[in-house]
């Protein structure tokens, strides 16, 4: 069984890795996201037990279920609570990807390539998992123009664009059009799998 190229796409908060990691399925890559991962195991009863024991009840939902948003204001007015939460998801994230890919090679008719999304691969020693890694990278004035959430403080917390360009074999600046971004994925999609 061959397993599929294993492809980690990173970058700033706003970058545009969600957009690449869009354009890398529409390529006929197998996709998922960290934060997909991540929200599969917060639905997890053993995990949501211990996050609600950490952060407490404010953050559970009418469901029953986490309010991501109330956990998200707690774990960022919080940098204890945030390495808490980290220091528990990433393991799990790792493993469950892991397994994701390994499953991937069993199919029959398998994908060549596999690509994660992943917002902090570097800051985390993530990129030993991978076989190739892909840097999306945009002007801080044009991140924060697309990103929802307020950057600074989160920013703060990761690598300099310019230290992951440097370990990342793929880098793409997405200052153009979808389209643009589109036609960088393919080209990296033909040079990891030819047809």
């Amino acid at each position: 069984m061959a397993r599929p190229v294993a492809v980690a796409i990173t970058g700033g908060i706003g970058a545009g890795k969600s957009e690449a990691l869009r354009a890398f399925a529409r390529h006929g890559a197998a996709t998922v996201s960290s934060d997909e991962i991540v929200h599969h195991l917060l639905r997890r009863r053993d995990v949501r037990d211990a996050v609600v024991e950490r952060m407490g009840n404010g953050i559970v939902a009418p469901d029953g279920e986490i309010d991501r948003g109330a956990l998200a204001t707690v774990v960022f007015n919080d940098r204890e609570a945030l390495a808490w939460l980290e220091e528990m998801l990433h393991p799990l994230v790792a493993a469950e990807y892991l397994q994701w890919r390994d499953q991937l090679a069993t199919l029959p008719d398998a994908p060549k390539v596999s690509v994660t999304e992943v917002p902090l691969l570097y800051e985390t020693g993530g990129e030993e998992r991978f076989d190739k890694v892909v840097v999306i990278t945009a002007p801080s004035k044009l991140r924060r123009a697309r990103s929802e959430v307020a950057t600074d403080d989160r920013e703060s917390r990761l690598l300099d664009d310019r230290e992951k360009v440097a370990r990342a074999d793929y880098a793409y600046q997405n200052i153009g059009t979808i389209e643009e971004l589109d036609a960088f994925v393919g080209s990296v999609m033909h040079d990891l799998a030819p047809a």
